[in-house]
């Protein structure tokens, strides 16, 4: 088996930085892509000025806007079909897929498909985020690169964890958002290795961002609330907590419809049928809400409602209410029916409406201090953020970046950790996972510090191997007494030299008699490494595993090993039987 080129650190760490270079711009290509689209499709005006914080003005068309998702949502669907089906969806869980069961491995046609199919969606109406797109883009820009320089494949994956965290810190201009995103979700390990690539591709995206961008937080609150000078008293945390569990319900809510959506769309077996169907039920609820509220409120992103509940021109309980429906349902739809684009800015906006809706309720009820509709707002972003992800630190530290409000980060806190804790009681996968187990594509829940591969040799191994010479006949040695029960580790010998390992079952011995077989235990062995007490056991499986071993043979020297100075083995099954200690606490 020939193994992939290992680069080193510091090479590792300039091509993340390109990844984040490449990326940056992307972001910033792809919104503009999103605004020239987003002109053209309502206005019929070609311009790259588009601010998603302002609300889209009536179009033009009149009624034919209903049409306008449909043509768009089509043209998504020849692009998929015929060159990228794997940008078809939210993209995420797409990346995740590539990195646990994929070695990191995307198509680069990847990254230009999924920015043209999402630009089309978003800007043509479909209620899905840019999000999305971006991180399976820097995730596919991440996969091209490492494999172009053909390095081994833990440098693949960290590559296209770091394109994912550059994309979601160049939309949002959240650096720390973006590494918490990548290690949360993307980083099958953590360590220095895999962080620091990450942490330089963020940075270096986020700076190209805010280069053209500006340093403004996504969303602007008012002066008032980003002044505030008091904690936030008990009985305005016990309300964000019960705001909480209600993300809680409204995560497994957008999980279970989503799914729902794409099974019942899955029906429909021509996809461009599929797509007519979907997109009409998205074009006639935005004409309907520009004809009866004055605004098309759940098309595209949906910052401009996020902007308006944030700076109190949103503040209708009924209204939030029902704009949170209908976002949850054009998303589910938009998706359903083959729409290119992300979860995470319908989660915000739903988060937005639901959490307002609340804070006006509770204002009407029990006014609380520092508990109003921006605040629930913001508060219900985080919430269903992270009980719909499962991202915890990811919600925090992103909304806190999104808004600058640290005032907030208690609140939020208390009320992520209960939206994540009833999301969980009600739907154990996530927005993200749930679509993987359907494929039978399982991703780990929890990241769990791997003890075993820092235990020594000496505390894993066999200390009874059995020292037999090469010429033994196999016979002979089934009939000693001193053999174990079911597998015996044999270390083969040439006078004081070590030449092989074998194990071999000792329920073969079946006969009361001696036979002759002619095989020698020479002629089982097979190969092995050496390992001395202190190595840890993490070096040791690389060793076996490069040198396809079935053995290490544990000596007690740090000089040329003898037969003389075998202390102990180690075998696949010892480190199976480490792994399952190891974790057997949380279990």
């Amino acid at each position: 088996m020939l193994w992939p080129h290992r680069i080193g650190l510091f090479r590792l760490c300039l091509l993340a930085v390109v990844v984040g270079v490449i990326t940056g711009f992307g972001a910033i290509a792809f919104r503009a892509l999103i605004a020239v689209i987003h002109n053209a499709a309502f206005f019929g005006t070609l311009s790259a000025y588009y601010d998603a914080n302002e609300f889209t003005p009536a179009s033009p068309w009149g009624a034919l806007i209903i049409l306008v998702p449909v043509i768009g949502g089509l043209v998504v669907v020849w692009l998929v079909n015929n060159f990228a089906p794997e940008a078809r969806g939210h993209g995420v869980p797409e990346v995740m897929d590539a990195i646990f069961y994929r070695e990191g491995k995307i198509r680069p046609q990847v990254a230009a498909i999924k920015s043209l199919a999402s630009a089309i969606s978003i800007g043509t109406g479909a209620a899905v985020g840019r999000e999305g797109p971006i991180i399976q883009i820097g995730a596919s820009l991440g996969s091209s690169l490492g494999q172009l320089v053909a390095v081994a494949p833990w440098q693949r994956i960290t590559l296209v964890a770091a394109g994912a965290g550059a994309g979601i810190a160049a939309t949002f201009n959240t650096p720390i958002g973006g590494v918490m995103f990548a290690i949360e979700l993307m980083l099958p390990e953590v360590s220095a290795r895999t962080f620091l690539p990450v942490a330089l591709a963020t940075g270096t995206a986020t700076f190209i961002g805010r280069l053209f961008l500006g340093l403004a937080p996504a969303f602007a609150l008012p002066q008032d609330l980003l002044l505030a000078d008091q904690p936030t008293p008990l009985t305005s945390l016990l309300w964000f907590a019960l705001l909480g569990a209600l993300m809680g319900l409204a995560a497994t809510a957008f999980i279970r419809g989503l799914s729902a959506a794409e099974t019942l769309f899955e029906t429909i077996k021509n996809t461009y049928l599929r797509n007519i169907v979907g997109m009409l039920m998205v074009g006639v609820l935005l004409y309907v809400l520009m004809r009866n509220f004055g605004q098309y409120y759940v098309d595209g992103v949906g910052y401009a409602t996020i902007q308006a509940i944030m700076t109190g021109g949103l503040m209708l309980p009924g209204l939030l209410a029902l704009l949170f429906i209908c976002k949850l349902a054009a998303t589910s739809v938009s998706l359903g029916a083959g729409a290119s684009g992300g979860i995470f800015s319908p989660s915000l906006f739903m988060g937005a409406t639901l959490g307002g809706a609340f804070g006006a309720a509770v204002a009407l009820v029990d006014p609380a201090p520092g508990l109003t509709v921006a605040t629930a707002g913001i508060v219900g972003m985080a919430a269903m953020v992270g009980g719909a992800t499962g991202a915890a630190m990811t919600a925090v530290t992103m909304i806190f970046e999104m808004t600058r409000d640290y005032d907030l980060v208690m609140p939020v806190i208390v009320a992520v950790a209960l939206a994540i804790g009833v999301r969980r009681l009600l739907s154990r996968e996530n927005i993200y996972t749930i679509k993987l187990v359907g494929r039978g594509h399982a991703i780990p829940k929890a990241h769990h510090a791997n003890m075993f591969l820092v235990r020594h040799a000496h505390e894993v191994m066999d200390r009874n191997p059995i020292i037999v010479a090469a010429t033994t006949p196999l016979d002979d040695f089934l009939q000693r007494d001193d053999l174990p029960q079911g597998l015996a580790h044999v270390v083969v010998t040439r006078g004081d030299m070590i030449v092989g390992a074998a194990r071999i079952n000792t329920g073969f011995r079946r006969s009361t008699s001696p036979s002759y077989s002619g095989v020698t235990l020479g002629d089982l062995a097979q190969k092995f490494t050496i390992a001395r007490r202190r190595d840890v056991v993490f070096e040791i499986v690389a060793r076996m595993t490069r040198r396809q071993a079935s053995m290490a043979i544990v000596v007690d020297s740090d000089g040329r090993p003898r037969a003389s100075q075998v202390v102990g083995v180690i075998t696949k099954e010892h480190v199976a039987d480490s792994v399952a200690e190891s974790v057997r606490p949380y279990g």
